[in-house]
Parts: structure tokens; sequence; C-alpha cells
């Protein structure tokens, strides 16, 4: 086929694809990156074989904004609503009819909002399952997870959406600050400041690998929690911060391996609930976007 026509086969799904790229991203400017980079791989494609370019071409959409899902090395600390509703302001007034059209099949600034805090594999999984009606058995290889695992993936993010409907903004920015100053008091040995960082009813959960094969445990109270944190203080030099299944947590990295995970869970200012994970498949089952540089 001439580039004429594979440009016309290209652009009758190109309001379909940006749409699919806008969910993901929630980016106009990064959406059309994703459908261009689309573009050049369909360009240099023999696609001549597929029966379903649609689809071929939403596959391919998805794997790129993946990839720029999971390359982000930070998160916005700036309100991510604030930025799509200024988005929205600036596309209504390009009066862009192709931009309107995608925007009216998307979404609205408060499910982006909302998505934003979904981890790479959950966003992508939701938004096309429940959004666009892709079946897990093809979305399981974009995700490079079995069909279950995509299927428990999008099922996470639909919670995850749901729960939020009823729920304050997750303000990462906070959460991000709290584990910050988790980890600079352990590094220091600092039991007060650990103190002030733990609610008093706190609880660490500590599975087998990470207590040292002695069976996992289960610890309650701020003090009792401080004092372990406090065996943590060696580890704390090859701590990194990150975002853990969406959740501001601490990976440790001797050597670069990761060989720890503290998924935290922050309210009022204070954790309430902090998981030790150290099991080999536990940890490879993480979706972690690290948050320093």
């Amino acid at each position: 086929m001439d580039d004429e026509g594979l440009a016309g086969m290209f652009e009758a799904n190109r309001t379909h694809l940006r749409a699919v790229a806008y969910r993901m991203l929630g980016s106009e400017t990064e959406a059309e990156d994703a459908v261009q980079e689309a573009w050049i791989r369909f360009n240099r494609s023999d696609t001549d074989a597929v029966d379903n370019l649609g689809g071929w071409l939403t596959t391919v959409v998805s794997r790129i904004c993946l990839d720029m899902l999971r390359s982000r090395r930070t998160r916005r600390e700036e309100s991510l609503e604030s930025t799509v509703v200024e988005l929205f302001e600036s596309r209504a007034a390009e009066a862009d009819p192709e931009g309107e059209a995608v925007l009216a099949d998307s979404v609205g600034p408060a499910l982006l909002v909302v998505l934003e805090m979904l981890t790479p594999g959950e966003r992508l999984a939701f938004v096309l399952h429940d959004m666009f009606g892709l079946p897990f058995e093809e979305i399981a290889p974009i995700v490079g997870r079995s069909t279950a695992a995509a299927r428990q993936l999008a099922s996470r993010g639909r919670r995850r959406v749901q729960g939020a409907t009823n729920a304050p903004e997750v303000d990462l920015t906070r959460q991000r600050e709290v584990v910050e100053a988790f980890i600079a008091a352990s590094r220091t040995g600092d039991f007060d400041a650990l103190l002030a960082l733990l609610d008093p009813d706190v609880v660490l959960r500590v599975d087998g690998a990470a207590a040292g094969g002695q069976g996992s445990k289960v610890i309650r109270g701020a003090e009792a929690v401080g004092g372990q944190a406090r065996l943590f203080s060696g580890r704390a030099r090859f701590a990194r911060v990150a975002l853990i299944d969406g959740t501001v947590g601490v990976v440790i990295l001797p050597r670069g391996r990761v060989t720890l995970a503290l998924v935290n869970r922050v309210a009022d200012g204070r954790i309430v609930e902090l998981e030790v994970i150290g099991e080999p498949d536990r940890l490879a089952a993480l979706d972690v976007t690290y948050l320093d540089t």
C-alpha cells in the first residue's frame, strides 16, 4: 500500500488513539507524542496480515503509554486537577474540532485526578478494560502479566476509583514528606522523631523473609514499632523513596538490587500502617516508581 493509503488508515483511527492515550497519560501533549510514536511504528511495520487494525493500533499506543508512565522519574507535585482544568480551558479556547472530539470522548478533570493515583499497570488495565472494553486476554501481554494478573490489576484500579469518589484526594506530597522524615529519623536513630511520625495505634507487619526467616510478625503501638524502626537504621542508607502500588513508601537497594520494600499508609500526617516486604515473589510483583532523582 502506498504512503497515502497508510496515512488514511491511520488517520481513521487517530481520534480514538488520542482518546486512549489521553486517558492513560492525563496530558494532551504527551498523548499526541504517544500517537505520533504509534504512527512511526505503524509506518515501519508490515500490517498486511493484521485483521483488526484498530485493535492493533490500540495495543501499540497502549504499550507506548505504559512505557511513558513507567519512565516518569518523579511525580508532579502541583495539583493535577488545576493542571487539567487549565488544559480544558485552553483547548476550549482553541476551538479545534478534532480536539473537541477527543475531549468529548475522554474523561473529566475529577476522574483524571483519580487515575493519577493508580500505578501504571492498574491504570492501563482499568482504562483498556473498563473504558474501552478490551478483553483481559489482550491486555495481559501489554502489561507483561498473566490474564488473571491483568484482571486483578483492573479490579484493584476499579476499587481505587470507586473508593476515591467518597474519599478526600490523596495528598502524595504530604505522604512523601512523612516518609522522607521517617527515613531521616531512622538513619540518625532519633527515637523521639520516629514516635512523632507514628500514629499511637500504628500497626507494623513484617513478612517471613524480611524477618530473617523467623516467620511473619505483627507489632502494634508507636513505641514498639519505633523500637523496630531503629533497627532499620543500618539499612536506611540504602533507602529510596518510591511510589509502591500507588502509595508512597521506601525501597532498600544495597548494590542496586531491591531487597526490601516498606509500604506505608499515612493519615493526618502520621503513619498508621507499615508493611515490610522481603519475599522475592512479592517484591517482583510490586509496581515501583522512584520519586527521588
